[in-house]
């Protein structure tokens, strides 16, 4: 693949003139992307579950992402050895209604595509209740701005991971902010959410009326890890940012370690609220 590059030279005079440049672009072997994410929602039956497979595509591709079908998925619990056999619904989503979720039990994830074997394993986290949800002024970086604040207390004596995704109600993509409890162990914390006028992406403060949906989630301590760097290389910007690369998951090929999946396997228990600003 190629791109053209113009680079525009003004020179003293105010003249300018444009140069092409022919740019080649490395292009990777398409490789499968797992989204496997198994969130139980506290106090439901948990039974429906969904996993997408698709390939990955150039940076520069504008065409839309190839969805794969016709793959065999299947989640085993490996303390009982139940079987949930995801159906292909022949859009690149694999569904069951008859999926277990049992809290601290470890789920092996099993994916055959194209004569090709995945595997992956993790252990179905436990998340803490709710204990409030409230909006101020107080918290956030800016006095004046309004922030969403939602209050949970600690297991005391387990080292727990947590997951916080932030949608307003409009927005294309969340925000996620990962925690860990090594210097909060067994206390009631406060976290807190505001957005900041950027006009660079036409985004405001939040106003009466705004919606925010909360998703908070129980994860293990690989998975915290794994969204500890992407979270890092989203943010990261400017001249002296480290060069983001592409982030391995467990999604492991045990017959052909080069060619393993993209994307993780994640199971958590999930609490699901939202708050309406005042």
């Amino acid at each position: 693949m190629k791109k053209i590059i113009y680079i525009l030279l003004v020179t003293l005079s105010f003249t300018s003139c444009t140069d092409v440049i022919d740019v080649d672009v490395p292009i990777a072997e398409p490789r499968l992307v797992i989204e496997a994410s198994i969130d139980w929602e506290k106090n439901t039956i948990g039974n429906e579950q969904l996993i997408k497979l698709s390939l990955s595509t150039p940076y520069f591709d504008e065409n839309n992402i190839p969805m794969v079908t016709g793959a065999d998925v299947r989640v085993i619990n490996e303390n009982t050895n139940d079987v949930f056999i995801f159906d292909d619904q022949n859009d690149g989503t694999y569904s069951t209604n008859t999926f277990i979720p049992i809290l601290n039990n470890t789920y092996r994830l099993e994916v055959i595509e194209n004569g090709e074997t995945y595997i992956a394993h993790e252990t179905m986290t436990s998340v803490s209740d709710i204990d409030d949800i409230y909006q101020s002024t107080e918290n956030g970086f800016d006095e004046d701005a309004l922030e969403v604040n939602v209050q949970y207390t600690d297991v005391a004596n387990i080292e727990n991971f947590y997951l916080f995704k932030f949608q307003k109600v409009g927005d294309l993509l969340p925000d996620l902010i990962d925690m860990a409890d090594e210097f909060t162990d067994g206390n009631q914390i406060t976290m807190f959410y505001e957005r900041l006028e950027d006009e660079d992406i036409n985004q405001v403060e939040f106003a009466p009326g705004d919606v925010v949906d909360i998703h908070f989630y129980g994860i293990s301590k690989q998975y915290h890890r794994f969204m500890q760097l992407l979270i890092s290389q989203n943010e990261s910007g400017g001249p002296f940012s480290a060069t983001p690369v592409a982030l391995k998951g467990n999604c492991t090929n045990p017959n052909n370690p080069d060619n393993y999946a993209f994307g993780y396997f994640r199971c958590s228990e999930v609490v699901i609220d939202s708050y309406t600003f005042q």
